[in-house]
This record gives C-alpha cells, sequence and structure tokens, in this order.
C-alpha cells in the first residue's frame, strides 16, 4: 500500500509542476497585482471580473496577432477558436490588426 502512496504522491507533484501550473501560479500572482489597481473604484459597483476578463482577451489576441503575422487564420487557430468567432471578438474588444 505504502508503493500506492508514493505513486499517488509523485503524480500530484507533477501535476503541480505542469507547465499550465506553474503558468497558473504566475498569472495569479500577477492577477494579484492588477485585482489591487482596479478594485479602487468609486462607485459601489465593482467591474473586476469584466475588466479582468477584457485585459486578458486583448492580450491573447494581440499575442496570437503577433506570432501569427496578422493573419487572423492562423491567430485565431492559434487560440483554437473559429476565424469569424476571432473577427467578432476583435470589433467587440476594439482591437485592430495593424502591425505596430
Amino acid at each position: 500500500m505504502k508503493l500506492k502512496h508514493s505513486v499517488v504522491n509523485s503524480v500530484a507533484q507533477e501535476a503541480r509542476t505542469a507547465p499550465a501550473a506553474v503558468a497558473e501560479e504566475v498569472l495569479e500572482k500577477m492577477l494579484e497585482d492588477i485585482a489591487t489597481i482596479l478594485s479602487t473604484t468609486e462607485t459601489g459597483k465593482s467591474r473586476l471580473y469584466d475588466e479582468v476578463l477584457s485585459i486578458v482577451e486583448r492580450s491573447l489576441f494581440r499575442i496570437a496577432l503577433r506570432r501569427s503575422n496578422h493573419v487572423k487564420s492562423a491567430a485565431a487557430a492559434y487560440l483554437g477558436i473559429n476565424r469569424n468567432t476571432f473577427q467578432n471578438k476583435m470589433v467587440k474588444l476594439g482591437i485592430d490588426n495593424h502591425q505596430g
């Protein structure tokens, strides 16, 4: 039984150090600072969730465009979404596709 427990612990440790887990940990630390900056609103109602999601989406779209040499279909494929969805979200997020 001790061997089984050791294997489970080993798998759990690998899961915590997987690239996605490491990235999530880094992102969470950065989001903590971002949340502090954005949470200082003068009105009673917070828009923190919507603002952070918009920031993340815009950033991902810009990264995808740069990595695809500003080819929308390639950028959409990079993100794993449909090209039409990519185009519609670009408009919604106010992103233009000009290099530079």
